[in-house]
């Protein structure tokens, strides 16, 4: 047990959430906005953990300007998305939706979709290899399709590694591919990225699938070409869903022949949400017993220090406090702290990551104290 008072507030939109925050030290969201007036009104906050992958509806600038750790739980609904994008590619290459509404109807049209082609040896595109993305190559492959992507981030060896053939650019991919699925974040860059262009690339008669956010798409373009290329279309995901699980709705992808609309279902399976819960469960606790955030996404990398200050002193109250004095007296900004105790607790070793070399007359001052045993300077390792 870690002693947390759990207060579930399913209610909470992007506009009530600041007010509910107060005395709040951890924050845990699906798909709720997490604004900068929020973040701002939450004065105790030190986590925020997004309850999915990606992190698209927190302002994590904002939270990282404040202090705060942001973490998702990255990958942990991806086999779920995938087997919701082969159902897709499989009804729509059968066309089983319009199959049985000729069946429930009374008709009996065997001859009408009996001559489908099948999966096996058509070419799969896919658009983005996150974890979701590397679900469905898997799964694809199994269907004994030939994988083709495209990523910002693809490189041949990965491709290699993968067992997927590297597109160039997207209308490159959509130009080969019999399916197309998409699966990237949106992000200022990926907005609209599945253009016209790469629509009107599309052999005839491609599926075209979308899990991941309706944004990526051109739809416009997608309504007026789908017909005219005979496109069958499967989507999970819309502009402006509502927030209820049980609303009117109407979307122009509806006005597509044949397409196959689903309710943004993909990571909503009893599996997924448990692992996503066990997960967000998993940051908690470390977070709040190892002093470590897992899955973490804005703390830096490389540190912004360019020096250590290694200092050796006596165990004693106030030794590092009066180090500290004279490093800001002399404007030296510290960056990251790390503390060794030896045997016996008399002597600590602190290493002090600064941004500026301190002066031989800084160096002076931390020396005179009579709780110093040794201080030093070394330039951090230059990383590339």
């Amino acid at each position: 047990m870690l002693g947390v008072e759990i207060a579930p507030r399913f209610d909470l939109t992007r506009e009530t959430l600041a007010s509910a925050l107060g005395g709040v030290g951890i924050l845990v969201v699906r798909g709720t906005d997490v604004t900068d007036a929020a973040i701002s009104a939450a004065r105790e906050l030190n986590l925020i953990v997004r309850a999915g992958g990606g992190v698209g509806n927190i302002d994590v600038e904002v939270a990282s300007a404040r202090g705060i750790y942001v973490a998702n739980c990255p990958g942990k609904n991806a086999p779920s998305v995938a087997e919701l994008v082969m159902g897709f590619i499989l009804a729509l290459d059968r066309r089983l939706m319009s199959a049985h509404a000729d069946l429930v109807a009374g008709r009996w049209e065997r001859d009408k979709y009996s001559g489908e082609s099948g999966l096996i040896g058509k070419r799969i595109g896919v658009v983005g290899l996150g974890a979701t993305g590397r679900e469905v190559v898997s799964r694809a492959q199994f269907f004994g399709m030939k994988p083709h992507a495209w990523s910002r981030s693809l490189t041949a060896g990965k491709a290699q590694k993968l067992d997927v053939l590297c597109a160039p650019t997207l209308e490159r991919l959509a130009a080969v591919s019999d399916v197309l699925s998409v699966h990237l974040p949106l992000l200022p860059q990926t907005k609209g990225i599945v253009s016209r262009q790469v629509l009107e690339a599309l052999p005839q008669g491609a599926i075209v699938v979308n899990t991941a956010r309706a944004e990526l798409f051109d739809l416009d373009a997608l309504v007026e070409l789908a017909p005219k290329k005979g496109l069958r279309v499967g989507f999970d995901v819309f502009p402006n869903e509502p927030r209820e699980g049980s609303a009117a709705f109407e979307t122009p992808l509806a006005k597509i022949p044949g397409a196959l609309l689903t309710p943004h279902l993909a990571a909503t399976t009893r599996q997924a949400q448990r692992a996503v819960s066990e997960e967000v469960a998993r940051v908690v606790r470390s977070f709040l017993t190892e002093e470590n955030v897992p899955n973490v996404i804005n703390v830096c990398a490389a540190s912004p220090a360019r020096y250590v200050v290694v200092l050796r002193q006596l165990d004693k109250v106030g030794a590092l406090a009066n180090t500290l004095a004279v490093l800001k007296r002399h404007g030296i900004n510290i960056e990251e702290i790390s503390n060794t105790v030896f045997d016996g607790a008399r002597a600590v070793c602190t290493k002090l990551r600064v941004g500026a070399r301190p002066s031989e007359a800084c160096l002076k001052e931390i020396a005179a104290f009579e709780e110093t045993l040794h201080v030093d300077v070394v330039p951090m390792p230059i990383r590339a």
